[in-house]
């Protein structure tokens, strides 16, 4: 499994049980073009909506501002393309790009550890090893193994130290512990937001999440504690954040609207590979991103 072509469509629906008056989104819905991983195609399909901008952030995460059409009782947003990934262990690459590395370093209100997670780092420091790979591996294992992958315990806005406390949570919360962890024992980490290709099914439950670290070396490395894997070529990687809040997908205000329903749809399946894809270089891809 060197090398895949997923074919990727992301449905974001919403219905407001009052017209829109006025809403705008922040959409980080475009694949990164990163080590690994070529964008073959990409489009936004919009119903009720349209695009204003288009920008790279901080974090080369490529934004879309979309204005929602006043009055609109519902709204959808259609993502979808072809990437073609490759297997490099989870590891990305060197760091660069607008942001210092130390800046990995800062805790955000989404992962400042407090008592609970600082004795989870310790018995993870105390079983890791010298090698901050090997500790990073640890601290991934340890995270998933007291920390059930359960729904409906945590939300959006809870906390690495709340997840570590309720000792469940989804994928957000496990890559936010790491973070936490991570940081606090001197590593840079990253959040980051993608899809992943399940084995036994095309349609997902949501976009996945999982972490990045930076490790010495080797430059910048993925764990999916979720899983207890580093991401391989079944993973597309779109937005990476400080937090979740920094690699949302989709983040925004309206006006007017109230009751809002938001259906979310993901579907990965995997298309064979052509000659020229298997043959072809990685022109496009920037390593630090």
């Amino acid at each position: 499994m060197s090398k895949l072509k997923l074919q990727v469509r992301h449905t974001t629906h919403y219905a407001f049980a009052t017209p829109v008056i006025h809403a705008l989104q922040r959409l980080r819905l475009t694949p990164k073009a990163t080590q690994g991983q070529r964008i073959i195609e990409w489009r936004m399909i919009f119903d009720n909506a349209g695009a204003e901008l288009e920008y790279d952030d901080q974090h080369f995460n490529h934004v879309t501002l979309v204005s929602l059409t006043p009055g609109a009782r519902e709204v959808t947003v259609t993502c979808e393309g072809v990437v073609e990934t490759e297997d490099n262990a989870g590891v990305i690459g060197h760091h660069s790009g607008h942001l210092p590395l130390w800046s990995f370093l800062r805790q955000t209100p989404l992962t400042r550890p407090g008592a609970k997670l600082r004795a989870l780092l310790r018995e993870a420091q105390g079983s890791g090893g010298e090698a901050p790979l090997d500790f990073l591996h640890s601290l991934s294992g340890l995270i998933r193994e007291r920390v059930a992958y359960e729904t409906g315990r945590t939300h959006s806005a809870t906390t690495a130290e709340e997840a570590v406390g309720h000792g469940a949570g989804v994928c957000q919360d496990h890559a936010h512990i790491f973070i936490s962890a991570a940081r606090a024992g001197g590593i840079p980490a990253r959040y980051v937001s993608g899809y992943l290709l399940m084995n036994d099914r095309i349609e997902q439950e949501a976009t996945h999440a999982w972490a990045e670290a930076h490790v010495e070396g080797l430059g910048w490395v993925g764990f999916d504690v979720s899983n207890g894997i580093s991401p391989d070529p079944r993973y597309v990687r779109v937005a990476t954040g400080s937090d979740y809040r920094d690699a949302a997908p989709v983040t925004g205000i309206s006006i007017g609207a109230s009751d809002q329903v938001l259906t979310v749809g993901v579907a990965v399946e995997a298309q064979p590979l052509t000659s020229q894809s298997q043959t072809q270089g990685q022109s496009q891809s920037q390593s630090s991103q």
